[in-house]
């Protein structure tokens, strides 16, 4: 089987910065097994596989993997496949639409392609399902998880607490930039107190962004451990900022709110998030998005 794909990094405007994604843009007839093991290849955060739709009015149908489990829903992946998508029409001299559909284990995903003039510059999506907010956890052991002193965790806003518009994460707001910036995954503390409610990673964040040049004009700072997963840190978690930014909506109580998220910093990849969040009626809805660079291209032959 001859398979074909590219990356792309995610969250960012130069290469090797942000997120990268590998996605293969034919994997119709691969098997789970298969996907995981060239994602296990492929050792980034995430790889994505592109098949026809079960139903012709959406785009495709999306299967996203880390190097060790499957996932229902990612940020980052669905913004990387999108571009890598729209560049690949572009590249056809094909009409590119003003959204994609996804289908994925957690529902549709509609993802919008950004436009520089005529230029496909990155995408933003919308998350698949509305806010949940699930299981909390003590500061003291969201601290333990984080290697970090009780002190360091703010609870102000919220206390530790699962997240999910697609895919659960536990939040945990940081007193201080320099809090995070010490931040490092404890194994055995994530032994004994994840999953909890399906989430097995820590995303944190601190309001307090730092006067570092990479970090002017953010509104928060963030970081994302999830060692479980295989991911020691990921660069750019755009599922996670989604669920933030639509949890900071609800605690506000307003019908709106746009952030400026900056992630990556601390390890080399720095990675900017446009994040948005917005009452429909009832329904919180939640966007992430941003800009994404070429990176590589290739192909490769299989025998299942």
């Amino acid at each position: 089987m001859h398979l074909h794909f590219a990356t792309a990094d995610v969250f960012t405007e130069r290469l090797f910065g942000g997120n990268p994604v590998a996605v293969v843009l034919n994997a119709e007839g691969l098997s789970t097994e298969a996907m995981q093991a060239i994602a296990s290849e492929f050792n980034l955060s995430e790889t994505t596989f592109v098949m026809p739709p079960h139903d012709p009015v959406h785009t495709a149908r999306v299967r996203i993997f880390t190097p060790r489990v499957e996932v229902p829903f990612a940020g980052h992946p669905n913004v990387g496949t999108a571009f890598v998508l729209a560049r690949e029409m572009v590249a056809r001299n094909e009409a590119v639409p003003d959204q994609f559909v996804f289908e994925e284990e957690a529902g549709l995903v509609p993802v919008r392609p950004l436009r520089d003039d005529s230029s496909i510059v990155g995408a933003e999506l919308t998350a698949p399902e509305p806010l949940s907010r699930l299981g909390r956890l003590a500061p003291e052991a969201a601290a333990a998880l984080l290697t970090l002193r009780p002190e360091d965790v703010v609870t102000a806003a919220h206390a530790p607490q699962v997240i999910s518009v697609g895919l659960p994460f536990l939040a945990v707001e940081l007193a201080s930039r320099e809090a995070l910036r010490r931040a490092r995954p404890n194994l055995a503390a994530y032994a004994a107190h994840l999953p909890l409610d399906g989430a097995d990673a820590v995303y944190a964040y601190t309001h307090d962004v730092g006067d570092n040049a990479s970090e002017t004009g953010t509104d928060v700072q963030a970081r994302m451990f999830a060692p479980l997963d295989g991911i020691i840190e990921d660069p750019a978690t755009g599922s996670a900022t989604a669920a933030a930014v639509a949890l900071l909506t609800d605690l506000r109580g307003t019908p709106e709110l746009t952030l400026r998220v900056g992630q990556g910093v601390d390890m080399g990849r720095p990675s900017l998030l446009l994040a948005r969040a917005r009452w429909e009626g009832t329904i919180l809805t939640a966007f992430v998005g941003g800009r994404c660079v070429r990176a590589m291209r290739g192909s490769f032959e299989l025998k299942q």
